[in-house]
């Protein structure tokens, strides 16, 4: 008996998908995403960017703020970006760096990636993506969760990789390490859920 090897699916499969499929591609392998995210995690997505979003302008940051759908490619050095096997569409991006800003998205790590995890696959947040962005260097993550109302926030260290996360409650006040003076409240997040 013939053993099937999985198919490896890249980038340029993922362009011939059809333009309502929800899905992102990690390591080659396709993940549907959960279903229309809740209303909670919405307000939640709506708050965190417009207050990033406020933030830039008023300090004249070159950076951009996204929310999904907005696809983040990461490429290996040296390869195309068809190639690519790994396509995600994080909640929210912050890019930096513009000349990573394509038509279709991002090519390449966004300075910082925020998560709020689904009830549907809360292990593609906490595991999977982790693994993926500290892969390739994001260098900040957070993972915020509705439910138990806390935030993960993961910060690289140089090569070295993530160090442990700090673990914060929808009653503190998270500073942004990518920037010098952007604090975020999620206490008067929370007054409007």
């Amino acid at each position: 008996m013939e053993a099937r090897i999985p198919k490896i699916y890249t980038y340029a499969d993922y362009l011939q998908l059809p333009q309502d499929a929800r899905v992102e591609l990690i390591d080659g392998v396709i993940y549907d995403m959960s279903p229309v995210p809740s209303r909670v995690h919405q307000e939640i997505v709506i708050e965190l960017a417009t207050l990033i979003k406020n933030y830039l302008k008023s300090s004249n940051k070159p950076c951009k703020v996204y929310t999904a759908p907005f696809d983040v490619v990461f490429v290996e050095e040296g390869h195309d970006e068809k190639q690519a096997i790994n396509v995600v569409q994080p909640d929210i991006s912050i890019i930096c760096d513009k000349k990573k800003l394509t038509e279709k998205g991002c090519l390449g790590a966004p300075e910082m990636i925020i998560e709020v995890v689904s009830e549907y696959n809360p292990s593609h947040d906490y595991v999977r993506k982790l693994n993926l962005y500290n892969q390739y260097k994001v260098k900040e993550y957070w993972i915020v969760n509705p439910n138990n109302q806390t935030i993960l926030v993961y910060r690289l260290k140089d090569t070295e990789g993530y160090l442990p996360p700090e673990l914060y409650t929808f009653n503190d006040k998270v500073k942004v390490g990518i920037f010098e003076d952007l604090i975020i409240d999620f206490a008067q997040i929370k007054e409007v859920l």
